[in-house]
């Protein structure tokens, strides 16, 4: 369970601090970029959760303590996350976490199969865990279907990625 902090005005009265959140994703074609902004959309229809989206090399890794929730998304790079996403959540590491969370997503080639589902979410966690133990993570991973190389992404999809912020940014009210 997650509250939102509380601060103490001079006037000794509480004051609510918006739950923020991060959502930095790495994005070649445009597919995971499309899945991060459909997110991000989610988790606006949820009141008080302030959302904020950035490619991974755009990140300031100094602000990511200042956030609630980390969510990161890659595409899938031969059965795992780009070297740039895996690179990122190593760095996170170095930074004071404790008490945050995270969850992860990517997207994936289906043309001929599902082989690669889940895959890259699935390397993520365990590294972030391994890397970045203090990180509790808020909610599975979400694998997006691309229908080729270069998309667009399954028919479908969006609205999965939708729910997937609207059912974080819940979960960090409660």
């Amino acid at each position: 369970m997650f509250l939102p902090q509380v601060i103490k005005t001079e006037t000794e009265d509480l004051v609510n601090v918006m739950t923020k959140v991060i959502v930095a994703y790495e994005s070649k074609f445009g597919n995971t970029k499309l899945a991060a902004e459909t997110i991000v959309e989610g988790i606006s229809e949820v009141e008080g959760i302030e959302a904020d989206i950035s490619e991974l090399k755009e990140v300031d890794l100094n602000k990511v303590p200042d956030y609630d929730a980390i969510l990161i998304g890659s595409p899938n790079h031969y059965g795992g996350p780009t070297r740039g996403t895996q690179e990122f959540i190593d760095k996170l590491g170095k930074f004071p976490l404790k008490g945050k969370m995270f969850a992860v997503f990517d997207t994936y080639l289906g043309k001929r199969s599902d082989y690669f589902f889940e895959k890259a979410v699935k390397k993520m966690e365990k590294r972030i865990n391994e890397k970045v133990p203090c990180l509790k993570q808020i909610a599975p991973g979400l694998s997006i279907k691309v229908q080729g190389m270069k998309g667009p992404l399954v028919e479908g999809q969006l609205p999965k990625c939708k729910d997937f912020g609207k059912k974080i940014a819940t979960k960090l009210k409660t």
